[in-house]
């Protein structure tokens, strides 16, 4: 059975209907994990030990936070700049590494609607685009980059919308973890 790890970054997941919706859809899920970070961490003195071997335990990754200001939360952030840093510049061999070809899904909410996120919208760019550090970051890391699963105009989402993005996200977690078909050769 593949280990799913969910990492949830929201500053405010109290308050986040659509954040909440989303670990419902995962929290039923076989052996997957979903660590909120920000309880773990509210004072952002991030356990890099604790981290890394959270990491390298896990099968699949998926980094889940609410895009603020085009971009991912601070904890993200200093997050990656302590345990990425860690794994890949200084100990590349024993830990990075082994990082390589495990899956990474980022799962992110937006407060605006699908429209607003294009060239001709308020926010110039697609949110795809928006998250392309993110996707720069799996590259480096040798991780394998799937399409993102995003949720436009989550403050406004009723009820049934939000209950379909669970489901919808649920769905995408089991193809995550999912162990890939064996290849045979003739």
């Amino acid at each position: 059975m593949t280990k799913t790890l969910i990492l949830l970054f929201h500053p405010h997941f109290e308050r986040s209907r659509a954040n909440k919706a989303l670990c419902e859809g995962a929290r039923n899920l076989p052996e997957t994990e979903i660590v909120d970070m920000q309880a773990l961490y509210p004072d952002g003195q991030i356990d890099a030990d604790a981290e890394v071997a959270r990491l390298l335990a896990a099968d699949s990754i998926v980094l889940q936070f609410p895009v603020q200001w085009y971009s991912t939360p601070p904890l993200l952030k200093a997050w990656q700049d302590v345990v990425l840093t860690r794994m890949f510049y200084i100990a590349y061999e024993s830990e990075g590494a082994k990082l390589a070809g495990k899956p990474l899904l980022i799962a992110a909410t937006a407060g605006n609607v699908r429209p607003a996120y294009a060239a001709e919208g308020i926010n110039l760019f697609p949110l795809r685009d928006l998250l392309k550090p993110l996707q720069a970051t799996a590259n480096r890391c040798a991780l394998n980059w799937h399409e993102p699963f995003l949720i436009y105009n989550a403050h406004k989402a009723d009820d049934e919308a939000l209950q379909a993005a669970s489901e919808h996200f649920a769905v995408r977690l089991s193809r995550l973890a999912a162990p890939a078909p064996a290849t045979v050769l003739a």
